[in-house]
């Protein structure tokens, strides 16, 4: 690794140092309350078309970057491209969020592609990552993503986002088999995926389980350790010394321990748990990215300030990226962005 690779405070933080000022970086960071993302997004024609259009992808990358400097830039793209390239259909509802063709039945299974067929559907995307690598600035870290195989199914199951998961959690109980069977393509497909992803450019890579939370008990076990355990042994083993964030969201308990029995280098909390239970109970095992509430990007002001301080003071005695608990929002005002990267950098 080059020099200049080495001291990017993202891989820093992710090797467990613990740094004076943690490295910044936001979910969604590239997004609607952005004119200049909305200019671009117009220019694509339509949500799927920006992701599998490799230089207004890049671009919108890059904008937060130019405005902000961020110490990382996350690909942009969708946990749902995947899918698509599995051979399920794919497109966006205007207004309301992603459809699919549902997968809920062994013969559905069945009919999907191998994980060995997803690259041409998906180049367009590695392509993405390789003008990145090209075009970011020397200090940025630059991550590429995947979704979970739990979140993923749980799209693939129910054909669009629900609030309970219930489809997915009913098919686990009905047909367990073709559950199981849809959860280990995923995560063969998700390993292959995230590996071009890596070959293309990307130093680290994040696995987001937006709905681990639904999963209790043995099936938080079986469907979100495990799954993620595969992934990542599968990804080290490739490519030896890479970097590895996971986010399995409103985990509660269960992100205690999660790093140990996946083999994370990095766990990245939600606000449903305060940063100092995150310092007492996650950061104990290495670094941690969080976790300040999206909703502060909207109402600024002293308080934006005083939370932010609030994060970095309990992170401050390990290695710690500095984040959002989830993505930020559209309706965000984006001088509170820099507000919150001021206030971080000490101006």
């Amino acid at each position: 690794m080059t020099e200049a690779k080495t001291d990017k405070l993202i891989l820093r933080a992710l090797r467990g140092e613990v740094l004076p000022v943690p490295p910044v970086w936001m979910m969604r960071q590239a997004g609607r309350y952005l004119p200049e993302y909305r200019a671009t997004r117009a220019e694509a024609g339509d949500f799927l078309s920006l992701c599998y259009n490799p230089e207004l992808a890049a671009e919108v990358t890059l904008q937060p970057i130019r405005r902000y400097g961020f110490d990382a830039a996350i690909l942009f793209a969708d946990i749902l491209l995947i899918c698509q390239a599995l051979g399920a259909d794919l497109w966006f509802e205007t207004g309301e969020g992603p459809r699919l063709s549902t997968i809920t039945t062994g013969a559905e299974l069945a009919a999907l592609k191998p994980a060995s067929a997803i690259h041409d559907r998906l180049s367009p995307v590695y392509e993405t990552v390789r003008r990145l690598s090209r075009d970011l600035p020397r200090e940025t870290t630059l991550i590429g993503f995947a979704g979970a195989p739990w979140t993923v199914a749980t799209y693939m199951i129910a054909g669009r986002g629900t609030r309970d998961q219930g489809p997915a959690h009913a098919l686990k109980a009905a047909d367990r088999a073709t559950f199981q069977g849809l959860i280990d393509l995923i995560t063969e497909a998700t390993i292959d995926y995230l590996s071009e992803q890596v070959k293309a450019g990307a130093e680290v890579v994040k696995l987001f389980d937006s709905w681990a939370g639904s999963l209790k008990g043995d099936d938080f076990t079986d469907f979100a350790v495990k799954p993620a355990a595969r992934i990542i042994a599968e990804l080290k083993s490739r490519h030896p010394g890479l970097p590895i964030i996971a986010f399995p969201r409103e985990a509660g308990e269960g992100y205690i321990g999660f790093a140990r029995a996946t083999g994370a280098d990095c766990v990245a909390l939600d606000n449903s748990v305060t940063p100092e239970w995150g310092a007492a109970h996650v950061q104990v095992d290495g670094c941690v990215q969080g976790n300040l509430a999206p909703g502060h990007m909207v109402t600024g002001g002293e308080a934006l300030v005083r939370e932010t301080r609030h994060v970095i003071e309990a992170f401050r005695n390990g290695p710690h990226i500095f984040n959002l608990g989830h993505g930020i929002t559209p309706d965000a005002d984006p001088e509170n962005v820099r507000l919150m990267i001021d206030t971080i950098r000490g101006a």
